[in-house]
């Protein structure tokens, strides 16, 4: 029952510090003129989404932190070297994304930091991942106990966790293309995660995710159709990571594919794209990543967002199911 009312009070806190502090975040940012460039690829309707406040992800990422620390604080948590590292990882791709946004707002146009840049500082929250993983005696095997898989990778899951980082990042990125999309997504993986965390005895790593989830919600309030604030990079890729910091500390990986299997596939239709337009010199969608393929086919926004967060909402059961049952 304690567990209950922890994971209740967790989601409530995070909704209703975020709500209220978007409150106050959406008009300074608008007063800053931190306002999102649209590509000129998408079509005329998002063309008038030009200027949107940008930099939306400290709606959820500030309330996720400070009451995280509140709750170590006053030692309603305790404090683990796994929670540690999603705080590291949550944090750590927050800058690179902040960093990402403040340059492209500077310089007119969506190119912020080089492609070398964000890696290099992707490979060094990877070492300090893998480095408090390995002192506290985090085992280096790749598990699925599901199908009765057991690899040892020794050194190389260090790679494997920059791997299953810079994937589920730039997938949440990928996908943050509609007003309430990836927020929403997220949002529900989050739960699927802290569910699959409480029972498998990583609590503080799923009263961490609920809170995340709860603050993703009171972000939606600004950030659902018509949008008056984009998470922007800052956003997308501390959500991304987290999740797969998550699935690597739970020895879950193989569920984030289940659990997160809408990010999954927007970010397998791009890579499909460019693979058909260079052996087959056309294209396989309109556009990509997909959901501006219904976008080219006629589909209103807010039914492709509807569309997804339901397969979202299946996947993530099932994703439980996979996570814990079988």
């Amino acid at each position: 029952m304690l567990l209950l009312t922890k994971a209740i009070v967790a989601i409530m806190m995070g909704f209703l510090f975020s709500a209220v502090l978007g409150l106050a975040l959406v008009p300074l940012l608008k007063k800053m003129r931190v306002g999102q460039r649209i590509s000129i690829f998408v079509g005329e309707s998002h063309r008038k989404k030009e200027g949107t406040t940008t930099m939306g992800g400290l709606i959820f990422i500030i309330p996720t932190v400070v009451i995280t620390l509140g709750l170590l604080l006053f030692h309603k948590i305790s404090y683990s070297s796994n929670l540690g590292i999603v705080l590291l990882v949550f944090i750590g791709y927050a800058l690179i994304g902040f960093l990402d946004d403040v340059l492209s707002i500077r310089r007119g146009h969506n190119e912020g930091l080089t492609v070398y840049q964000k890696l290099l500082m992707q490979v060094a929250i990877a070492i300090g991942f893998f480095y408090i993983y390995m002192k506290n005696g985090g085992q280096t095997s790749w598990v699925v106990g599901t199908l009765h898989i057991d690899i040892e990778m020794t050194w190389l899951y260090g790679l494997f966790i920059l791997l299953i980082l810079v994937g589920a990042s730039n997938a949440v990125n990928l996908t943050d293309g509609l007003d309430g999309l990836a927020g929403g997504l997220s949002a529900i993986a989050f739960i699927a995660f802290s569910l699959i965390s409480l029972t498998v005895g990583f609590e503080d790593i799923g009263i961490f995710s609920l809170i995340l989830a709860g603050s993703v919600f009171g972000f939606l309030i600004y950030n659902t159709h018509p949008a008056k604030v984009f998470m922007g990079d800052t956003g997308s890729l501390a959500l991304g990571a987290a999740m797969g910091a998550i699935a690597i500390l739970t020895h879950r990986e193989l569920t984030l594919l289940v659990v997160a299997g809408i990010f999954v596939i927007e970010t397998l239709t791009v890579i499909l794209q460019t693979i058909w337009v260079i052996c087959f010199h056309k294209k396989l969608f309109l556009m990509t990543p997909i959901h501006h393929h219904f976008e080219k086919l006629g589909w209103d926004e807010t039914d492709i967002v509807k569309l997804f967060w339901v397969g979202g909402l299946i996947l993530a059961m099932s994703g439980i199911i996979f996570g814990v049952w079988l």
